[in-house]
């Protein structure tokens, strides 16, 4: 079995709550609706935090911070997209609660073989590598187990605590996209950095070390 394997389960039924990916300290998994009460505290208590790098939140739904019955329409929109593979959300998890979430988005195939990735975590916990070690357990399982040959992180240029993971990981920086998305109600610009499977074969035992 290889390494990779051993971390990587995902049997044909219950998938949502098999698949799992684990780095020295973090699980990943998807988000399931009984994740409800502490996936709602985290955000709920993270508000002000998170607020000025998301996208703004739509003023017609409800919020699935304070929405049990959107809470679980959003889990089975996920559940959806990992089923067609064109996006992998899983929440972050530390001793066995939920700190954030890091996800693979916009996964395309044909000759692109690429997705982005991205990430939030609770304040309490920001600050101790949990985010650097999710990005690699997700590097890890997005070129050994879909295949994919390029990921990419966009990052507003002042949001200095989510491009210190970029630092840490000594991922390459291309340069910044202008206007590139909508985040809070204006169209900001990004810092895109770059990663990929040539990369990953060159540093894979390096990260691994690291953080696996």
């Amino acid at each position: 079995m290889s390494r990779s394997s051993r971390h990587f389960v995902h049997p044909a039924t219950d998938a949502a709550v098999a698949l799992r990916l684990y780095g020295k300290r973090v699980m990943l998994r998807p988000i399931t609706a009984q994740d409800f009460e502490d996936w709602s505290e985290v955000r709920k208590r993270n508000g002000d935090w998170l607020l000025v790098w998301e996208p703004r939140m739509s003023i017609v739904s409800p919020d699935p911070a304070e929405n049990r019955d959107a809470f679980v329409s959003r889990c089975g929109a996920r559940d959806r997209e990992r089923t067609v593979g064109t996006n992998f959300s899983f929440g972050l998890f530390v001793n066995g609660r939920c700190v954030g979430e890091v996800n693979l988005n916009n996964v395309l195939r044909g000759a692109a073989q690429c997705a982005t990735i991205g990430y939030w975590i609770d304040k309490a916990h920001a600050g101790n590598g949990y985010v650097a070690e999710a990005v690699v357990v997700l590097a890890r399982f997005a070129f050994d187990e879909l295949r994919l040959h390029r990921l990419e992180i966009c990052i507003i240029p002042r949001n200095t605590n989510s491009r210190r993971v970029m630092q840490k990981l000594n991922f390459r920086e291309e340069g910044t996209a202008e206007r590139f998305l909508e985040i809070n109600g204006v169209w900001e610009d990004h810092v895109r950095y770059g990663f990929t499977v040539e990369e990953w074969a060159q540093r894979a035992e390096e990260l691994s070390v690291a953080w696996l």
